[in-house]
């Protein structure tokens, strides 16, 4: 999910592993969700704090992609593909974010294409360019 400020800013999330690999709000469904939706609100509750006050909307965008080896441990054997939603969370002005110490490091705020350049997945950079 892409975090942005009216004013065109942009969150991206340092994760601790693998390091100095930048990213939006991301994260997987649980065995016991079916709607993309609820896990992209768990999600952005976890990674960064904000709550149900901020309206998450769909991208309308859907990617499909070749799992990497080093996120395998964390699917199904039989999984070999991911199915990646694209969300959007427009907020007013940039917010205080509180990280999960455990999964990132650091945060930032940046203009759309310097948030565009840092992240690591194409997907990402390519849903951070397409913003509204």
């Amino acid at each position: 999910m892409v975090v942005y400020t009216a004013a065109g800013e942009v969150l991206v999330l340092r994760r601790r592993q693998p390091p100095d690999f930048w990213q939006s709000v991301t994260g997987s469904l649980r065995w016991d969700e079916a709607d993309p939706l609820d896990a992209a609100r768990r999600e952005l509750r976890e990674e960064t704090g904000l709550g149900d006050e901020v309206e998450i909307g769909g991208g309308g965008v859907v990617n499909r992609f070749p799992i990497l080896p080093p996120w395998r441990h964390r699917y199904a054997p039989n999984v070999a593909e991911n199915v990646e939603h694209v969300f959007r969370a427009l907020l007013p002005e940039r917010r205080p974010v509180v990280l999960d110490p455990a999964e990132h490091g650091e945060y930032q705020w940046l203009p759309r294409a310097a948030a565009a350049a840092k992240v690591a997945s194409w997907t990402n950079r390519d849903a951070i360019l397409n913003l509204p």
